[in-house]
C-alpha cells in the first residue's frame, strides 16, 4: 500500500536535495544533469573490463597499441600539467587557505576558473578509464586488480560530487596533488611504452609508488584536520575524502609491501642460504 507513496517521497526528497545543494553554475555542464549518466558509464566500464572485454579477447591476439599509447600518455601528461597550473592559478598559489578554505560560489573570475578546473579534472578521470580498457585490449589482465578498478571507479564519483556541489574550496587540493603525481606517472608509462631499450631509465618505479603514498597521507591530513575546527566546508565531505584517502593509503601500502619488501626478501633469502651453504 505504501510502495508508490514511498517512491514519490524519495523522488521528492532527491529533487529537493539537488535543488538545494547543487551549484547552479555547473548544472548544465556535460554529465552534470544528475548521477545517472556517470553511473551508466562506470557500470559499462566495470562490465566491459571484467566480463565482456576478456571474453572478446580470449581467442584473439593482443592489439598492438604502441602508437596509440604514446599519444594517450602524452595527452595525459599535458592534461595533468594544465590541471596543476589551473588549480594553482585559481586559488592554491596565494589565495586559498590550507587550514580552511570554503567554496566561493560567486561568479567572480577566479571562482569560475576554479569551477571549470574541477570540471576538467572530472573529465580527466573519465578519460582515464581508458587505462583499463587498454589493459584488456592488450591482454594485460593481471594488471586489472581490485585496487586498479576501485581507484578508477571511485575517482570519477568523487570528482563528480566536487563539480556538482563543491566546485572549489578545501577539497580541490586533492585534484592539484593528484594531477601533479599523474604528470610523473604518465611520464613513466610513456617511457615504458617506448620499448625494451628504455627500461634502464625506469629504475624509479618504486619511488613513484612512494610518492603516491605521500599523496594520500597529505590528502588524509588535509581533510581530517578540518573536521576538528570551525570551517565553512561540509564536514561530511571532509570525512569521505579522509576515508577514501585512508583506503587508498592502505591498498597502495599493501601493494608497496608485496612488491618491494616481501618479494625482495623472498628473493634474497635463497641467496643468503646458498652463501651459507658454500661457507659450510
Amino acid at each position: 500500500m505504501n510502495g508508490p507513496n514511498t517512491s514519490m517521497s524519495f523522488v521528492d526528497s532527491y529533487r529537493k536535495f539537488m535543488e538545494r545543494n547543487s551549484d547552479p553554475r555547473t548544472e548544465n555542464w556535460w554529465l552534470m544533469s544528475g548521477p545517472g549518466p556517470l553511473l551508466t558509464i562506470l557500470a559499462s566500464y566495470v562490465y566491459f573490463c571484467t566480463s565482456v572485454g576478456p571474453r572478446y579477447m580470449r581467442d584473439r591476439k593482443p592489439y598492438d597499441l604502441k602508437n596509440t599509447m604514446i599519444l594517450y600518455n602524452i595527452s595525459q601528461i599535458l592534461m595533468s600539467i594544465y590541471l596543476v597550473y589551473e588549480g594553482m592559478a585559481a586559488g592554491w598559489w596565494n589565495d586559498y587557505n590550507f587550514s580552511c578554505q570554503p567554496v566561493d560560489y560567486s561568479n567572480s573570475p577566479k571562482a569560475n576558473r576554479m569551477a571549470a578546473a574541477v570540471w576538467w579534472y572530472f573529465a580527466a578521470k573519465i578519460i582515464e578509464l581508458l587505462d583499463t580498457i587498454f589493459f584488456v585490449l592488450r591482454k594485460k589482465n593481471r594488471q586489472i586488480t581490485f585496487l586498479h578498478l576501485y581507484h578508477h571507479f571511485m575517482m570519477p564519483i568523487c570528482a563528480w560530487i566536487g563539480v556538482k556541489f563543491l566546485p572549489g574550496g578545501h577539497g580541490t587540493l586533492l585534484g592539484v596533488i593528484n594531477s601533479f603525481i599523474h604528470i610523473i606517472m604518465y611520464t613513466y608509462y610513456l617511457i615504458s611504452g617506448l620499448g625494451p631499450q628504455y627500461q634502464k631509465y625506469l629504475w624509479w618505479k618504486k619511488h613513484l609508488t612512494t610518492m603516491q603514498l605521500i599523496q594520500f597521507c597529505i590528502i588524509f591530513y588535509h581533510n581530517f584536520s578540518v573536521m576538528f575546527c570551525e570551517c565553512n566546508y561540509p564536514k561530511f565531505i571532509n570525512f569521505l575524502l579522509s576515508l577514501n584517502a585512508g583506503l587508498f593509503l592502505y591498498m597502495f601500502g599493501n601493494f608497496y609491501y608485496v612488491n618491494y619488501i616481501k618479494n625482495k626478501t623472498a628473493v634474497q633469502t635463497p641467496q643468503v642460504k646458498s652463501e651459507k651453504a658454500k661457507e659450510c
